[in-house]
């Protein structure tokens, strides 16, 4: 099990030195392989996030690429290794245990069910929060970074995403650009950067590579082909910005673990376990949280155990959150809601996962989440032009 860094080597600390470089104050470390001093003086400091593009896999598909080339070392993403968590930290500058955005998947007392917090929706009925008369504020505690930099900030999104809930809360007052597809990324983020000579913060995100490994898997064909396209991409954009003063950083937010179908376990097929939740598993396939019936925590751990003997390991979620494994800082106020009261953390490539109805039984090739060096370990890569 790879423990996520947060006192130096990590995502959280990478935002801590754009943040400062941008002229705002962190909560955290600063990157020990990024000090904000060497990056202070660019014109323009570019943030591009590709979605699931794990460090082992660059290295592997990647070399002699154009990210490879240009990759200065690996770091960690935050715990769990998954979107919700990472990229919020990306846009809040929070450790988890701060943002307690701690999954795809969360209790929220506030909605009084199960949710997707990123799509704002909650589980099995997919049906907007808004209508349970939940406001964002009520799901989303931290605030956009980009709010408190005394530079001017421009987020580069996909169209279809931009304008969502979680964008426009955490997005907070930087300007928004949409685009289509993999060329329309590199025009607005060209057109941001040389949209005027002030001093600039640019925040790019791409998410077609992780919801194509997540289909067909990251070691799949279809993956590489996404790969090589973002690679030539990245190429084209150092290009383009060349005079511009800017440095361009890469990274993404998790990585991938593929894992075979007979890996896949169901909560449905262990005997008891189920019987003892009062809602459905949270989290994610590869860590999942179980808020356990009063009284019956020690009962339900014990069953689990003996169960998955060997294939997961069986937490409290209290002792994940004294080790750190979400940070530190000023606990979320709701974390013991967001994290259940125990969480099954999958060994080797297993993955946990039950049904509400409603919801389609489909199973992901590609997964993350976990404290796998796969799914744990980001690149870091550096280009001026």
């Amino acid at each position: 099990m790879v423990r996520p860094d947060y006192a130096g080597a990590g995502l959280l600390n990478l935002i801590a030195s754009l943040i400062e470089a941008r002229g705002g104050r962190a909560r955290h470390p600063t990157l020990e392989q990024l000090p904000p001093a060497e990056i202070a003086a660019a014109r323009n400091l570019v943030l591009l996030i590709v979605d699931g593009m794990g460090d082992r896999y660059l290295t592997r598909r990647g070399a002699g690429g154009e990210l490879e080339r240009r990759r200065r070392g690996a770091m960690t993403s935050v715990f769990p290794s998954t979107t919700a968590s990472a990229i919020t930290t990306t846009y809040t500058g929070c450790a988890p245990l701060e943002h307690g955005l701690t999954g795809w998947f969360a209790y929220f007392g506030a909605a009084g069910c199960v949710a997707a917090p990123l799509p704002f929706r909650s589980r099995g009925d997919y049906l907007p929060l808004g209508a349970r008369g939940v406001d964002a504020r009520a799901i989303y505690a931290s605030a956009s970074l980009f709010d408190a930099l005394p530079v001017r900030s421009i987020v580069v999104s996909q169209r279809e995403i931009i304008d969502s809930r979680y964008n426009l809360h955490h997005c907070g007052h930087a300007e928004r650009r949409a685009y289509d597809d993999l060329d329309g990324l590199v025009r607005q983020t060209e057109a941001a950067v040389k949209s005027g000579d002030e001093r600039k913060f640019v925040y790019v995100y791409w998410p077609l590579y992780d919801t194509l490994s997540h289909a067909h898997g990251a070691e799949s064909p279809q993956a590489a082909e996404q790969f090589a396209a973002i690679d030539a991409a990245f190429g084209a954009l150092l290009a383009r910005l060349a005079g511009t003063e800017s440095v361009v950083i890469a990274t993404a937010d998790h990585g991938f673990l593929d894992c075979p179908p007979e890996t896949a376990l169901q909560l449905e097929d262990g005997p008891g376990p189920s019987a003892l939740l009062r809602y459905p598993l949270c989290g994610e396939r590869r860590v999942a949280y179980c808020h356990v019936q009063d009284g019956r925590v020690e009962e339900f751990m014990a069953r689990a155990a003996q169960w998955l003997d060997g294939r997961a390991r069986v937490r409290a979620s209290r002792e994940l959150l004294a080790e750190g494994w979400f940070g530190a800082g000023p606990a979320h106020p709701r974390i013991a809601e967001r994290v259940g009261d125990v969480a099954l953390v999958m060994n080797e490539r297993f993955t946990i996962r039950d049904w509400t109805p409603g919801e389609p039984r489909h199973l992901h090739i590609g997964n993350h989440g976990g404290a796998s060096a796969e799914e744990m370990m980001i690149p870091l890569v550096v280009a001026s032009t």
